[in-house]
């Protein structure tokens, strides 16, 4: 597993995984340092085959040891904040706003419960301001 270091604002995001399958944490891990402490953004791309499901777990750490599922909220609603398993059941790119001052430096997503999921994830992260 890399560890990958954020770049604030970049185009390409930093990508957490690539049409990964399985029961497994993402391939990278983000390292978003002590300076990028706003909000982020996780786009999340699945593929599927038969009768598919796979739940996401978006987890956060501040010594690449110990994480722990960060509040995010969907794009539709952005001031609901949960921390909640995202299941996922069909081929869709969804997007994920990941609550910014929330003390946390690495992320990484987590796959459990997956049958004919492949999911590709990368995260865009900001500056803080304010």
């Amino acid at each position: 597993m890399a560890i990958l270091v954020a770049t604030p604002l970049a185009d390409a995001g930093v990508n957490l995984c690539t049409t990964l399958t399985g029961n497994v944490d993402s391939t990278n891990i983000m390292d978003r340092g002590h300076t990028l402490g706003g909000p982020c953004m996780l786009r999340v791309t699945s593929t599927i085959g038969a009768t598919p499901t796979v739940k996401l777990d978006i987890q956060g750490s501040m010594d690449d040891v110990t994480f722990f599922n960060v509040p995010y909220s969907l794009v539709a609603t952005p001031e609901t904040w949960v921390v909640a398993q995202i299941t996922i059941t069909t081929a869709v790119t969804g997007y994920y706003i990941l609550k910014g001052g929330v003390p946390w430096r690495y992320l990484k997503t987590v796959m459990s419960v997956n049958t004919n999921v492949t999911l590709s994830c990368d995260a865009f992260p900001t500056s803080f301001k304010g």
